[in-house]
């Protein structure tokens, strides 16, 4: 990118809502569909952002984020590329459980996941194995941007917050302070021109958070 050159901007969606976000049911990589719900709320903001002109939609191969794009892409005249990078944390035994159940289960181990230690889960992923995967499928979708231009990646509120804080080389307790993204809300983030690059961001810069239609 030539010095002075306009800001590459990646806006980060979270997917519309599906059955088991009503019930507060632990979802991580179970693939669950949208709700009717969730596909009004795509179909809502595909318009909004298509009007923002993206080069692109990426997306989680989870089809609550797949179809979510496929409405953004539609509206804007591009195609979707799933990339599995992008999916929610792996939450391993308690996927599938609503709150109040896994609560019962265990109290402590509740708490730890509510407080963001999803690891807490057996079988679960941790933060850093999330940050190694999520955060190079931002990093590819950014490289394939011109100065100017805009790209969309469609993914999960847990890893969407927890990889957004890594890239931008926050320390990871920043996380918490974090309001939890809305379905279909979305982040976006803004990478300066060379001249303006910072070594504690790497010229990433949070311009909106939690967004909407």
């Amino acid at each position: 990118m030539p010095e002075g050159a306009e800001p590459r901007r990646l806006l980060l969606l979270r997917h519309g809502q599906t059955a088991w976000n009503l019930e507060r049911r632990i979802q991580g990589q179970t693939d669950v569909p949208l709700d009717d719900t969730g596909i009004e709320q795509a179909e809502a903001v595909a318009p909004v952002i298509a009007a923002m002109h993206p080069a692109f939609v990426r997306s989680s191969d989870l089809a609550r984020a797949r179809t979510t794009a496929e409405k953004v892409a539609d509206a804007a005249g591009v195609d979707v590329k799933t990339d599995p990078r992008l999916r929610e944390f792996d939450l391993g035994e308690r996927a599938g459980l609503t709150h109040g159940e896994y609560a019962s289960v265990n109290a402590d181990e509740f708490a730890a996941f509510r407080a963001g230690r999803y690891e807490a889960a057996p079988g679960a992923e941790s933060r850093e194995q999330v940050e190694a995967r999520f955060v190079p499928a931002l990093e590819d979708a950014l490289a394939d941007l011109a100065p100017g231009e805009l790209g969309v990646v469609v993914a999960h509120g847990a890893a969407l917050k927890v990889a957004l804080v890594a890239w931008l080389g926050w320390a990871p307790e920043a996380v918490l302070s974090l309001q939890a993204l809305g379905n279909c809300h979305w982040v976006l983030v803004e990478a300066a021109g060379l001249d303006e690059v910072d070594q504690t961001s790497r010229g990433r810069r949070l311009v909106g958070y939690n967004r909407h239609a």
